[in-house]
């Protein structure tokens, strides 16, 4: 059971005081307290869990401080969608919105290289107005001696880059606690010129002590992947230990499934589940189409895989794009083959406006149809 408190109540007011009073005394019941900070006031959620099927919601209701209760139908229980539950499905992140409803891109270099490729690859995202992108620089790889990214050293110009072309947000993934520290020291010393959502890989879906420590951390909002060979109950379960912990601010990215039935593709596309995440939890979703196809092949209508399994995603609701560019995919250190070309840029673009419309198109038809029934 969720009670959900009047915004901005204090917790030394005399009314929140008599409300946890109350519910330390209730049997067989523990209470985790989770605070959102917005940009304009702060929503306190109290979390009752235990044996909460005897608690009546109408006499929860009217305990000191609540504004509403929420029953707990879900197994994740704070990014759950739950029954009657209409709990925000967004948040904002340094003035750019992430939900449910609307679509951010995050176009950039899988691995970051050398500053001149970073600035090429912003200077591009800048001409087409977009203000993410994502930025490699911590790189976890099957093999010990292929490049593993430059780590904390490449931090400084990525973040200076993003500050002088407006990027606003940048995906970088961390692999240990230890890079979630060097991110936040390098933010300080350049003087916060951008954001960081902070990633959490494939590989570490289920490193449930690098998901606490993520997760107790309240400065960065954090994009999860899909384990590659779990099931999607475990990975939402993986989401659900950072939002457990304080994080809330959850991305989760479907990216592909390691089988050979996906092949010729580096992964089986999951994209399907977009809907489905969206239907269980209140996280805005990302496809990484990059990662999902692993090549640059073509259509015989011309298009490349990524350009059709992107728009698979759209089309069916994505709220965010994880895609591999890069200036000149034969020199990048990590994935150069599946990375598309600056000058592609334009045209994917203009792909993927065509397929969130289609899904505006959809939505509002079947919305038609609910009414005339």
């Amino acid at each position: 059971m969720i009670l959900i408190l009047k915004p901005d109540i204090e917790t030394d007011s005399e009314e929140y005081l008599q409300l946890m009073e109350y519910l330390r005394n209730l049997p067989n019941i523990t209470i985790r307290i989770h605070e959102e900070k917005g940009a304009q006031q702060v929503l306190t959620e109290v979390y009752l869990v235990g044996d909460t099927a005897s608690l009546s919601m109408e006499e929860m209701a009217h305990l000191p401080g609540v504004e509403r209760v929420v029953r707990v139908s879900e197994e994740y229980r704070v990014l759950g969608r739950h029954k009657d539950d209409n709990r925000p499905t967004s948040f904002e992140y340094n003035g750019i919105h992430f939900g449910q409803d609307n679509l951010n891109i995050f176009a950039g270099l899988c691995a970051v290289d050398t500053p001149e490729h970073v600035e090429e690859m912003m200077a591009a995202l800048k001409r087409e107005g977009l203000q993410c992108t994502r930025m490699g620089a911590y790189k976890p790889r099957t093999s010990p001696y292929t490049f593993q990214g430059h780590g904390k050293a490449c931090l400084p110009y990525v973040f200076e880059l993003a500050g002088k072309y407006d990027i606003r947000v940048v995906a970088m993934e961390v692999t240990h606690e230890s890079h979630v520290e060097e991110i936040h020291e390098a933010l300080e010393r350049t003087g916060h010129p951008t954001g960081v959502m902070l990633q959490i890989g494939t590989r570490n879906t289920q490193n449930f002590e690098l998901l606490k420590k993520v997760g107790r951390q309240q400065e960065f909002p954090v994009l999860l992947k899909r384990g590659f060979g779990i099931t999607l109950e475990e990975s939402l379960n993986a989401a659900e230990y950072l939002a457990s912990e304080g994080n809330r601010r959850v991305v989760f990215g479907l990216r592909g499934m390691k089988t050979n039935m996906g092949d010729p593709h580096r992964n089986f596309v999951d994209f399907a589940h977009v809907p489905v995440v969206k239907r269980l939890t209140r996280m805005p979703v990302c496809v990484d189409p990059s990662h999902s196809v692993g090549s640059r092949d073509a259509a015989p209508d011309g298009l490349l895989d990524v350009f059709h399994v992107t728009a698979q995603g759209v089309i069916a609701g994505a709220n965010m794009i994880l895609v591999d560019f890069h200036p000149h995919p034969a020199k990048a250190l990590v994935d150069g083959p599946q990375a598309l070309l600056l000058d592609e840029l334009p045209l994917f673009l203009e792909d993927v406006r065509i397929a969130r419309e289609a899904y505006e198109r959809r939505v509002a038809a079947g919305k038609r149809h609910q009414q005339r029934r």
